[in-house]
């Protein structure tokens, strides 16, 4: 499924199980929280942190998936095509970075 397809998708989510699409700020609030899981998972499973027990069940994907629905929420109640916005940055940036990282020593 492309993103276009996925915004569709949660659009008739929220209409057929939501009642409503919570607002832009409630929205980015949300996604702060879904981010900051995302971050925990991350910070111990990969970073320096000691995992808790109770972390160790966590499903990164799931929590990847978390932020990816209220992305499409807001891009779906700001009137954004998603896809469009993403084809248009992938360009940018495949123009302005085509040699930067292979040029970077820090990643060799």
């Amino acid at each position: 499924m492309d993103i276009t397809g996925a915004q569709k998708q949660v659009d008739n989510w929220i209409k057929n199980h939501g009642v409503r699409y919570f607002n832009e700020l409630t929205n980015m609030a949300q996604l702060t929280e879904e981010v900051g899981e995302v971050a925990r998972i991350i910070a111990r499973r990969y970073g320096e942190q000691s995992e808790k027990e109770s972390d160790k069940q966590k499903d990164l994907g799931e929590e990847l998936a978390d932020v990816i629905f209220v992305v499409l929420c807001l891009a779906n109640q700001t009137g954004i095509n998603l896809q469009d916005a993403f084809d248009k940055k992938l360009n940018i940036k495949a123009k302005r970075d085509h040699d930067r990282h292979h040029n970077n020593e820090k990643l060799r």
